[in-house]
């Protein structure tokens, strides 16, 4: 029985600690219809039409003309993860370790800006991407 104790001390110490970065893995929403790099590069190209542009990547956020009257789509999208713990450990058992009170944080964010333009019979004359991690 004394060797069981510490066992038992050390496992629920341990319970519910969890890393940000593992608590983001947990709750990571990995949806094939997200626009991606991959998917751009993959899926459009010049000649498309708008309304096959839509089915691929969806309604742009911004719709517009460039200076020779061309219709321009824009798709600019930012994603931030967060993930926070919060441990407390020993509360359970004894309040004196109660400074053994815990916060972690971790956050990124995306940004993908993919620009489509259209020709005069909207057809994709051109289209650009530009992304960033951080």
């Amino acid at each position: 029985m004394k060797h069981v104790m510490p066992v038992i001390l050390v496992s629920i110490f341990m319970q519910g600690c969890m890393t940000p970065e593992q608590h983001q893995n947990a709750v990571k929403n990995d949806s094939s219809d997200k626009i991606t790099v991959g998917k751009v590069q993959k899926e459009i190209s010049v000649g498309m039409s708008g309304a096959q542009v839509a089915e691929v990547l969806g309604s742009p956020n911004i719709v517009s003309t460039d200076k020779d009257n061309d219709e321009v789509w824009i798709y600019d999208k930012v994603s931030t993860r967060s993930a926070s713990s919060r441990g407390k450990n020993g509360a359970n058992i004894l309040i004196l370790f109660d400074s053994l009170n815990f916060t972690a944080t971790s956050s990124s964010q995306k940004t993908l800006t993919i620009i489509i333009k259209f020709d005069k019979d909207d057809k994709v004359k051109d289209f650009s991407y530009r992304a960033s991690s951080f």
